[in-house]
């Protein structure tokens, strides 16, 4: 008996056997997409950086106007105050303070201030130590189990002049008398007695004698009790 034709099985993709039955359809290869550069964002990046380093000039040409006008409005003797505390803990004798010195020397100008306060200025206004690593710069490895230490930080007589030059014109006059009134009163009773202003006057080498101190006292104490109160200090120096 002859087969029919019609039996035979047909393959092929229309009605036929798939030869790919039963397993998963092949996958087209992966190519990475590319984009056209942007233009617009390149510019748009360009123009921060040369905006930000605008903003940047404009902030120090700000700052060093601002700390040659402070300069030119202190008097002589305190040019000279910070002359001699710069110099005083200078211990080196090289022209710069580090943390510790600029700090001590800041207390004996009547600024007592926090430790990032301190290192805030080093970091604005010093330079870093010779032989230092720079901030920035390219990291040099360290041997294994060992750390870098951190920058010294040190302060020329010039940028130390400039920024205490702004702090004294910037500080609150009040606070002046007080720091006065202080350093009078060393004791802390709150009142300056005969024999404060005779301990002072010997500090800074004034040869005033008993009965010019006592005419001192005499004249501002108007309580009359033989002593001269915060109070009656302000007064006598707000005129």
């Amino acid at each position: 008996m002859a087969t029919s034709s019609s039996n035979q099985p047909r393959f092929g993709h229309a009605g036929g056997i798939n030869p790919r039955a039963g397993q998963p359809p092949l996958q087209q290869p992966y190519t990475n997409p590319t984009f056209a550069p942007s233009t617009k964002n390149a510019q748009t990046r360009e123009a921060e950086r040369l905006d930000a380093q605008r903003r940047a000039r404009e902030q120090a040409a700000a700052a060093s106007s601002s700390a040659a006008s402070a300069l030119e409005s202190l008097s002589e003797e305190q040019r000279e105050e910070i002359q001699e505390a710069f110099n005083l803990f200078d211990l080196d004798k090289d022209g710069y303070i580090d943390y510790h010195e600029l700090k001590v020397a800041m207390k004996a100008l009547g600024f007592d201030e926090p430790k990032q306060e301190i290192l805030g200025i080093l970091q604005t206004s010093g330079v870093q130590a010779p032989g230092q690593p720079q901030v920035g710069g390219s990291k040099q490895k360290q041997p294994v189990g060992k750390f870098a230490s951190p920058p010294r930080w040190l302060l020329s007589f010039q940028a130390f002049q400039a920024v205490m030059a702004q702090k004294i014109v910037g500080r609150d006059p009040q606070d002046e008398i007080n720091r006065a009134f202080d350093l009078f009163d060393g004791d802390g009773k709150g009142n300056i007695t005969l024999q404060d202003l005779e301990r002072v006057a010997k500090e800074l080498g004034e040869g005033l004698q008993h009965e010019e101190l006592q005419a001192m006292i005499d004249e501002f104490d108007m309580n009359g009790d033989g002593a001269i109160s915060r109070e009656e200090f302000i007064n006598i120096c707000l005129g």
